[in-house]
């Protein structure tokens, strides 16, 4: 079973010709797509779709919003019983994409910042069990979290993203450390720690050594790499046509992770599932409508 504690939001998506500079309007005869997201709700949807038991943990508003992510749980197939009602307004997401598929982000994280690690309680955590945590909700309720799943002998998978802060005390509560190229960077900077190089792979090295974690790094269209115990695997990514969208991309990544790992798959055959679905998600336009679904995986397994 994976449990997933972290952020929902309803994303509203406008596609135009470029991406704004600072002071620049730009103006898309195109509509707005309202959809739902947020990194923790995008992660729950992929992984369920990837044919795992998900509970989602968080808040949302008491607003439409929230009835929304609510249906839309329920609709995925996701337990929903450990969501609350929070006192602020459910997330909104504005994201802008260009023609290329880059896009730009702003959250307005109102509910999300209310999650509470006691909305997990300690009977979920066992052996089987594998957490989700994200980096857009308050972060001290993570490591709460951390430190208790691990305490318990749950797996226990770290996406850092958005890039922030990660105190040493919750990285050695880690069992699988998500991260692009910048952030990895960013959270050596961060903690002191010197690396030989600035190289993904030395990063990912460094970071798995120090902490006795697999590291995982993704590359965007050139795959991802993990470091464990010493060693380097590289996984690369299917080959697109076309990019429309690369917003979910990195959400249907460590969804398909998880699902592969809580299922027992080996780091290698993980990081297949993981490289498959991150493509796959760039397909279409918005982040959970362009997840893929387990039988789309297996073709691409093969």
């Amino acid at each position: 079973m994976i449990i997933v504690f972290g952020s929902m939001n309803i994303d509203f998506l406008a596609r135009s010709a470029h991406l704004p500079q600072e002071g620049e309007t730009v103006i898309t005869p195109e509509d707005y797509v309202e959809a739902p997201g947020g990194k923790g709700m995008n992660q729950a949807v992929a992984a369920a779709r990837a044919g795992a038991t998900v509970k989602m943990a968080g808040k949302v508003g008491q607003d439409a919003f929230g009835e929304k992510v609510r249906r839309i749980l329920k609709e995925e197939g996701i337990d929903a019983s450990l969501l609350q009602a929070g006192t602020k307004k459910t997330a909104l997401a504005f994201i802008f994409v260009d023609q290329k598929g880059a896009n730009q982000i702003v959250v307005a994280s109102g509910a999300n910042m209310e999650a509470r690690a006691e909305q997990v309680p300690d009977d979920l955590f066992n052996d089987k069990t594998t957490l989700v945590l994200q980096m857009e909700v308050t972060p001290a309720e993570n490591w709460k979290l951390l430190a208790r799943a691990k305490q318990r002998g749950a797996r226990t998978i770290l996406n850092v993203a958005p890039a922030g802060h990660v105190p040493e005390e919750a990285l050695e509560n880690i069992d699988y450390l998500i991260l692009n190229e910048i952030e990895a960077k960013q959270l050596c900077d961060k903690i002191g720690l010197k690396t030989a190089s600035q190289s993904e792979d030395q990063l990912a090295l460094s970071l798995s050594a120090k902490y006795n974690l697999a590291c995982i790094v993704t590359l965007g269209k050139n795959g991802a790499l993990a470091a464990e115990n010493g060693k380097i695997i590289k996984v690369p990514s299917p080959s697109l046509d076309k990019v429309v969208d690369t917003t979910g991309a990195g959400d249907s990544f460590c969804g398909n992770f998880a699902a592969a790992v809580d299922a027992g798959d080996t780091l290698h055959e993980a990081m297949k599932s993981a490289c498959i679905g991150g493509s796959l998600a760039c397909r279409k336009i918005g982040a959970q409508s362009s997840l893929p679904y387990r039988k789309d995986i297996k073709k691409l397994m093969m």
